[in-house]
């Protein structure tokens, strides 16, 4: 699948979730659940939109692969690991949300080392 669609298919879904959370889940979610769905909201809009902006450097595909790869990785476990326990997940679900964030930042040291090997 084309990184693009992959972010774009990313941003559609965060926005969909955000949508559901702040009007099919309020009310029915604790502060603290609810503090889990805005954050994994945020972190996974931000992550699509980087995804679609690699999507669209054709040019630089095989260098950006595995900043791709471990940006989608990390927020599809960040997001959905808050996404979750926001739901009912046991808490010590949220061991997992650590491994989402290690692979961001990953994601973004690889990026920022392929910019700098850049001519761009």
């Amino acid at each position: 699948m084309p990184v693009l669609t992959l972010g774009a298919i990313c941003g559609f879904l965060t926005v969909a979730l955000g949508a559901f959370g702040a009007h099919g889940l309020k009310g029915h979610l604790t502060e603290e659940g609810m503090g889990w769905w805005e954050t994994a909201t945020l972190y996974a809009l931000a992550h699509a939109i980087v995804l679609v902006a690699i999507g669209l450097n054709k040019a630089r595909a095989a260098d950006l692969f595995g900043p791709t790869i471990a940006i989608f990785i990390g927020l599809l476990i960040f997001a959905g690991s808050l996404y979750a326990m926001a739901l009912g997940a046991p808490r010590w679900f949220g061991a997992i949300t650590p491994i989402g964030g290690t692979s961001l930042l990953v994601g973004w040291a690889w990026l920022a080392f392929a910019g700098f090997r850049s001519e761009f």
